[in-house]
């Protein structure tokens, strides 16, 4: 009967991230719904289970809701993650604060490390991020290759910029067509322009950390100097992929695989 249990808890959990996951990445927006039904049915699932199974471990629940609960928001008023990814981290924690040991073995001997058996939603997350550096890694890559292939790469006045800004922009940026940011708005542009009045008339820079307010004005900006021939079509943007994808990512892999970071360090240090 605990497999019921452990299956639903999975079920749901895979069910509303992969929602949550296709919605952010469509509209960069998820409903508070998918929250509003996931956590009170992850809650009685897993208090059910502990209390009619296992009572001795529901104070390791709290602990593991507690700590990810505070570990989340402070990533999310730190800025690193945004309201959904916070509430996705949350409410995991109340489905699954557990690896689900009951019901699977990662296939990977050293995949069931000792944090998942006590704070299994921070495991997700140390495999999301590994994976979302992984995402820098190829935009790096494909950057190189374009400027092996010898197209321009900072061209212009963005050449002059310090080399940190460009291995920011590096690996976190890839050139877009300046009709593709318009289309796309989840699309950020990683560059602006400021106009001076005559002396000298374009300054170009690169923007590390692009923001929601005053998209469209840079992207105007951006168009405007492209259509009168000052600077390329093609700009630097980012796609800004939804933490969400690698969050979920993340969890196919702690379920699958295991802890892929304690993985490593099982390799490299033991």
């Amino acid at each position: 009967m605990q497999y019921i249990f452990v299956v639903a808890r999975v079920a749901l959990t895979l069910a509303i991230l992969s929602y949550a996951s296709w919605s952010d990445y469509k509209t960069r927006e998820v409903t508070n719904r998918a929250w509003v039904i996931y956590a009170p049915i992850a809650l009685a699932l897993s208090l059910a289970e502990l209390m009619i199974y296992d009572p001795s471990r529901l104070s390791y629940f709290a602990l593991s809701f507690g700590f990810t609960t505070v570990f989340a928001l402070l990533l999310f008023y730190a800025g690193g993650f945004g309201g959904a990814d916070s509430k996705a981290l949350m409410c995991i924690a109340l489905a699954l604060p557990f690896f689900p040991t009951t019901l699977i073995k990662p296939l990977l001997a050293e995949g069931l490390s000792p944090l998942s058996q006590v704070l299994f939603p921070i495991t997700i997350l140390s495999n999301s991020v590994l994976i979302a550096a992984a995402s820098c890694l190829y935009l790096l890559l494909r950057n190189l290759a374009r400027h092996i292939s010898g197209k321009p790469v900072f061209e212009g006045a963005l050449a002059k910029e310090s080399i940190g800004k460009k291995f920011l922009v590096l690996i976190t940026g890839k050139k877009f067509s300046i009709a593709t940011l318009k289309a796309k708005w989840h699309i950020y542009p990683m560059e602006d322009i400021v106009e001076d009045n005559g002396e000298n008339p374009l300054k170009r820079k690169l923007v590390i950390v692009p923001k929601e307010e005053g998209r469209d004005a840079v992207v105007a900006r951006l168009s405007k100097a492209a259509e009168e021939g000052k600077i390329d079509p093609e700009v630097w943007g980012t796609p800004g992929l939804p933490m969400l994808i690698f969050v979920t990512v993340g969890l196919f892999i702690a379920l699958s695989l295991g802890d892929i970071v304690w993985v490593l360090m099982s390799h490299l240090f033991g």
